[in-house]
């Protein structure tokens, strides 16, 4: 017999952006989809007519495509599928599985009110349940309730939190029809998982009493009940309930940080999944790897020094070409970026990819990268930091006019004419070759940090790097 091919999917809501727990959401869904050989398919829960915007919509999209998660098919609008919702509304309503409502605001109220004078958790006391239809007041729109079985218990077989039991009495009869017509979240969830043949829901544990409420829904409507797995929340590093400090950002944020996509994926995936002692992983790796079994139970924390360490990796084993494109794709979102790539021209594109080897040794982000690689479209006279001015005083500038005189000699300028000068330099003064290249690299940079000195008078090319000596050279 075949075994029903996996299909997984990702519904975010479009009333904000993409933050990092609905990735790592869709990360998850996306490596079971492809390790299994299925299919992950995305859905837009845009109910909620009031907050969903179609900008939400569209960062939303640019977020998995900068992360490289692809989905198969269309985005599927949970709006436009209204009607399917309604229509199902009315089977439960048929077959005795949902009832009228009428309680008003002000008898809601008094139950809320009464169960917490006595102790009792909040909750609709099922008033209406057995209510005879002829006894209906008119005049009021009901809402439509489930009718949540009374006794016994709903359990959960979670891939990954185990087996979860709920006492039904702790269940009340929730609302899937709003009188306005509208049908609320764990009604329309169950129809369109359902209606687009979902068999596994990887989701935040947040969601585990909804999983509940669904599985009660699926019974009553003889579906079969997809295969669930709660993953846990994410953390700040200091085990707190992450924010916006310990990370809790947009993924656009993550990009405009000057973050890589491949090393977003390879860091999410750990936040709860692990392979052994791997913290680093291609994703052909992750997806070859990637299980449910394999995810953990316990808050993952998220760990910007951990982020940073492993994007600085994934700078230097990025092909330089490769990382030039993902650079130059990038600058419009980093901070400075659009300046910086203005002025890029031919000249200073091609210095820029010659220095690329040297920068992004040192560079743990983009962002590091394009602030690290300023001084290749400064305009001179360079504007230099407060380290590299007290690098540059007259003692330094006298000794940049003698070394200018010297490079200013050369027949050739290539790495090993240049070294072998400032070399020779450095020991006609008797001066220890850091107390030149410190210097130099101010004069050549207006930084203290660069890639190595003779890599930067050969990307600067004789005229350039002649000139910007010079400016320092003379008497201030």
């Amino acid at each position: 017999m075949t075994a029903t091919p996996v299909v997984t999917r990702f519904a975010p809501s479009p009333t904000g952006f993409l933050h990092i727990g609905g990735a790592r959401t869709a990360l998850f869904n996306w490596l079971y989809a492809r390790h299994t050989g299925g299919r992950m398919l995305l859905r837009i829960e845009d109910t909620d007519r009031q907050r969903s915007t179609e900008p939400a919509v569209a960062a939303i999209l640019d977020g998995l495509k900068w992360l490289g998660l692809d989905w198969d098919g269309e985005p599927v609008s949970q709006f436009s599928r209204l009607d399917a919702h309604k229509v199902v509304v009315e089977r439960l309503l048929e077959t005795g599985n949902a009832y009228r409502c009428y309680c008003s605001r002000e008898e809601l109220d008094a139950m809320r009110e009464k169960a917490m004078a006595e102790g009792r958790p909040p909750r609709y006391d099922g008033r209406c349940r057995h209510r005879d239809p002829a006894d209906a007041p008119t005049g009021i729109p009901p809402v439509i309730r489930f009718r949540s079985p009374e006794d016994g218990e709903t359990v959960i077989a979670d891939r990954v939190q185990g087996t979860v039991t709920f006492a039904n009495k702790d269940l009340d009869d929730l609302i899937i029809l709003r009188s306005d017509g509208t049908p609320t979240y764990n009604l329309s969830v169950v129809v369109d998982d359902h209606d687009m043949g979902v068999t596994h829901i990887i989701r935040g544990v947040d969601h585990l009493t909804n999983a509940a409420r669904q599985s009660q829904i699926y019974v009553a409507l003889g579906w079969p009940v997809p295969v669930m797995a709660h993953i846990p929340l994410i953390h700040g590093a200091d085990g707190a309930k992450l924010s916006k400090r310990h990370g809790a950002l947009g993924v656009e944020a993550y990009r405009e940080m000057g973050y890589l996509p491949q090393a977003m994926r390879n860091y999410l995936a750990r936040l709860g999944w692990s392979h052994g002692d791997d913290e680093v992983f291609s994703t052909e790796q992750m997806i070859e790897w990637f299980d449910l079994d394999a995810i953990g139970k316990s808050a993952a924390r998220f760990d910007f020094v951990k982020l940073d360490n492993l994007n600085g990796h994934y700078m230097r084993a990025t092909p330089d070409d490769e990382l030039m494109a993902l650079l130059l794709d990038t600058l419009p979102h980093l901070p400075g970026g659009p300046a910086f790539a203005g002025r890029l021209d031919a000249k200073a594109r091609a210095a820029l990819r010659s220095a690329l080897p040297g920068l992004k040794e040192r560079a743990r982000t983009l962002t590091e990268l394009v602030d690290a690689a300023g001084f290749l479209v400064a305009t001179r006279p360079l504007s230099c930091d407060d380290k590299a001015l007290a690098l540059l005083g007259d003692e330094a500038r006298a000794m940049l006019a003698g070394l200018h005189a010297s490079l200013e000699r050369l027949a050739t300028w290539d790495a090993a004419a240049l070294e072998q000068a400032v070399r020779e330099f450095a020991e006609a003064n008797e001066l220890k070759l850091g107390k030149v290249a410190q210097p130099l690299r101010a004069a050549l940079t207006g930084r203290t940090t660069s890639p190595g000195i003779f890599d930067v008078l050969i990307v600067l090319g004789r005229k350039e790097s002649l000139g910007r000596i010079a400016d320092q050279a003379r008497p201030k």
